[in-house]
């Protein structure tokens, strides 16, 4: 049963009827309430369908996701840089996957449903257990997102945390490494101050929110995967360099 159940999970009618009603509830939150910014998506232009990872930094458990495969949706129906009014969601883009902690997939019952929106989880790095932690790499972990990479887009949260400028994970290196995905850093901003740390409420209304896409990284893959994580930090404008003078702080005074 729990295998059938996996099986039907990773089908595009389930994916499609959880993107249309996440999609309906969570859309006034974005587009009416507060404000939209998107920009870069002039970059998904020639993206092959198999093996595009995104990695962004992040601000809330939910709303970066959902946010994200709005967009990804609208783009779909030729939309760039805007939502727009939602028809996108009656024929929505599901092929892509998103990395969670499988800690945060269990939490609700919301959660559990989101799940099918294509979750790929994994061990949570930094907490477990409501406990700090610090887990070396997963080769379990890496491998789910490979086989997702193979025939999707795979959206990553290199530091495993809503909290600014944490460490990155090695894991995702990694996967950049001995995968050599297309890769499209993202940068986002405004969902910490729009909504709470799940992403599930909204704090404040009218808020700015920003998503912006960056053209395809470059590497040389015969580099160490510690170089190839500080270049991540370094396009997702999270390494230390950016603590002080990141869009983070410039757009949250801006915000207020």
């Amino acid at each position: 049963m729990k295998r059938w159940l996996e099986s039907l999970r990773q089908t595009h009618l389930a994916k499609s009827v959880v993107y249309f009603l996440v999609g309906i509830i969570s859309y006034p939150a974005f587009a009416i309430i507060n404000r939209v910014s998107i920009s870069g998506t002039e970059n998904f232009k020639n993206l092959p369908r198999r093996n595009v990872l995104f990695v962004s930094n992040h601000q809330t458990y939910f709303a970066d996701v959902i946010m994200l495969l709005h967009i990804f949706c609208a783009v779909k129906w030729r939309r760039q840089n805007r939502l727009g009014i939602p028809f996108y969601l009656l024929n929505p883009f599901t092929r892509v996957y998103y990395v969670a902690a499988a800690e945060t997939m269990k939490s609700s019952f919301i959660s559990r449903i989101f799940r099918w929106a294509g979750a790929i989880t994994v061990k949570r790095t930094w907490r477990a257990g409501g406990k700090e932690v610090r887990r070396g790499l997963d080769p379990g972990d890496t491998r789910k997102i490979a086989r997702a990479l193979d025939n999707n887009w795979v959206i990553t949260f290199p530091q495993g945390t809503t909290t600014p400028f944490a460490p990155g994970r090695k894991g995702t290196a990694f996967i950049i490494k001995h995968h050599k995905p297309v890769v499209i850093p993202v940068i986002i901003s405004g969902f910490w101050r729009a909504f709470n740390k799940k992403g599930l409420k909204l704090k404040k209304k009218g808020t700015l929110l920003r998503v912006q896409f960056k053209e395809p990284m470059q590497f040389n893959y015969e580099e160490s995967i510690e170089t190839i994580l500080e270049k991540v930090m370094d396009a997702i404008e999270q390494s230390k360099k950016f603590m002080m003078k990141s869009r983070h702080h410039l757009i949250s005074t801006v915000d207020k």
